[in-house]
């Protein structure tokens, strides 16, 4: 999804913009996480960027694509840029040493 979300508009309170960019980018993450996985895929990962523009857009994490459309329009920008691109991701094996050490065990 890349996609330009307008934050001014001369009869709609920045407030409802807002939320409707935000609820539109859940119900496409949403739709993008129904999708069948393929086999050797654990689930569904999403790299975002998200700026005031195409070519001043930065990477950011999916959890805080929110955050920053609410900052942008905090600053009174006009529009965002918003691309979410669905790739496979993969669960990486914690090392063995990571594993949780016992102490000594308490008298009964």
């Amino acid at each position: 999804m890349k996609r330009t979300f307008a934050l001014t508009h001369p009869k709609i309170k920045v407030d409802r913009l807002v939320e409707a960019a935000k609820s539109d980018i859940r119900k496409y993450l949403k739709r993008e996480r129904k999708q069948e996985l393929p086999e050797d895929v654990d689930f569904w990962d999403f790299a975002c960027r998200c700026g005031p523009s195409v070519y001043e857009a930065l990477p950011t994490h999916v959890d805080d694509l929110g955050k920053c459309i609410v900052k942008a329009a905090a600053e009174n920008q006009e529009s965002i840029f918003v691309e979410v691109v669905t790739k496979p991701g993969r669960r990486k094996k914690k090392a063995a040493d990571s594993k949780r050490k016992t102490g000594p065990k308490k008298p009964k």
